[in-house]
This record gives C-alpha cells, sequence and structure tokens, in this order.
C-alpha cells in the first residue's frame, strides 16, 4: 500500500514566524499544492534522503574495485595513533 493510499489519522503540528509561513505558502503556491501538501512532499524527500546517506551508498565498477582494494590492503602501523588510543585521556 502507498503512502498517499493510507488513511491520514497522524498530525504534526509546528510553529514559525510570519516570514517562514508567508515563504511556505509562496512556494506551496508556486508548486499548485497547499501548504501541508508542500511541507509533506519536501519532507518526505528530506527524510528519505537523510536515512538514505546512512543505510546505502552507491560505487560506479572503478569505485567500487578501489573499496574493494582498500578494504583488502594489509593494515599499516600508526605509530600516533596507536599512542593516543593506548595513552590515558586528559579527562581521565
Amino acid at each position: 500500500m502507498s503512502h498517499s493510499a493510507e488513511s491520514k489519522t497522524e498530525r504534526i503540528d509546528i510553529r514559525t514566524n510570519s516570514h517562514v509561513k508567508k515563504l511556505l505558502q509562496q512556494a506551496a503556491a508556486a508548486s499548485h499544492k497547499n501548504v501541508s501538501e508542500f511541507l509533506l512532499e519536501h519532507g518526505l524527500i528530506a527524510a528519505q534522503n537523510a536515512l538514505t546517506n546512512r543505510q546505502v551508498f552507491a560505487l560506479d565498477d572503478e569505485q567500487w574495485q578501489a573499496f574493494q582494494n582498500a578494504l583488502d590492503a594489509p593494515t599499516t602501523d600508526k605509530p600516533r595513533l596507536r599512542r593516543l588510543l593506548t595513552e590515558p585521556s586528559v579527562f581521565e
């Protein structure tokens, strides 16, 4: 079932100032939508982008091979990093 086919039983309330409200109304009108439709559409896009950026990343064949090579490469000693992780912190 698509999101638009589900019954709309939940409400989201937001508070803003008059300048922001007017801007949203103008943008909604320019998109031939009401403010609720405009905010919902663009809010969903922003939410999907935010979650996708945390869950999925896409690489072309060359980037994928470079990523695989980096994972397969032997580790190198990093004395400064080892010291940072093994010495007591200034907060301890």
